[in-house]
């Protein structure tokens, strides 16, 4: 994410349309690249993301400064991205892979990209797995490389809250390698 200086924030906050654009294009990526870690699905990180800006645009002027704006964005993507994952119901069909097609790769290296995207599949399947909490846990604390108590001040949840998420995640997550290791060895 792009640095977001107080003035911009300000100008923002008062209704500056200029400068809430220039927020929005220096934040949006990460509000959606969050998003889209916690929701799994294109179409829901872009709605999660609009939601953000809608929340943002209403809620600016009153920003007090009392944390960073990186962790307030963080606690209202997080939030909202939370929320519109528990509000949709997971058992319908997941979708897998990107919605723009697939790219060919040519050359050497295409075993590599082959077998590496294989990976970032599995790895999304097994985090969609996992509740929207723990997923929010796991991608902030691995991904992002948070500190537990900056994850638990983005949730606006309790230190223990989030150490106990992060250890259910982590055996749920090892749970489903140890299956998936099995299913391979047996076909």
């Amino acid at each position: 994410m792009q640095d977001v200086g107080k003035g911009l924030i300000e100008a923002a906050g008062r209704g500056e349309s200029g400068a809430f654009r220039e927020l929005y294009d220096r934040t949006s990526g990460y509000v959606y690249t969050l998003a889209w870690r916690v929701t799994g699905r294109k179409q829901d990180a872009e709605e999660v993301t609009q939601d953000v800006f809608v929340r943002l645009h209403r809620s600016l002027g009153s920003f007090k400064f009392e944390s960073s704006f990186k962790t307030w964005l963080y606690r209202v993507t997080m939030n909202t991205a939370l929320n519109h994952a528990k509000k949709r119901n997971r058992v319908s069909e997941r979708e897998i892979g990107d919605e723009d097609g697939d790219r060919a790769v040519a050359g050497p290296d295409a075993l590599r990209a082959v077998e590496a995207g294989e990976t970032e599949l599995r790895l999304k399947a097994m985090l969609d797995r996992l509740n929207p909490d723990q997923r929010a846990c796991i991608v902030l604390r691995e991904i992002e490389g948070m500190d537990y108590q900056a994850i638990a001040n983005a949730l606006s949840v309790n230190l223990n809250t989030v150490r106990s998420r992060l250890k259910r995640a982590r055996e749920a997550l090892m749970a489903m390698g140890k299956k998936e290791v099995t299913v391979h060895a047996m076909s």
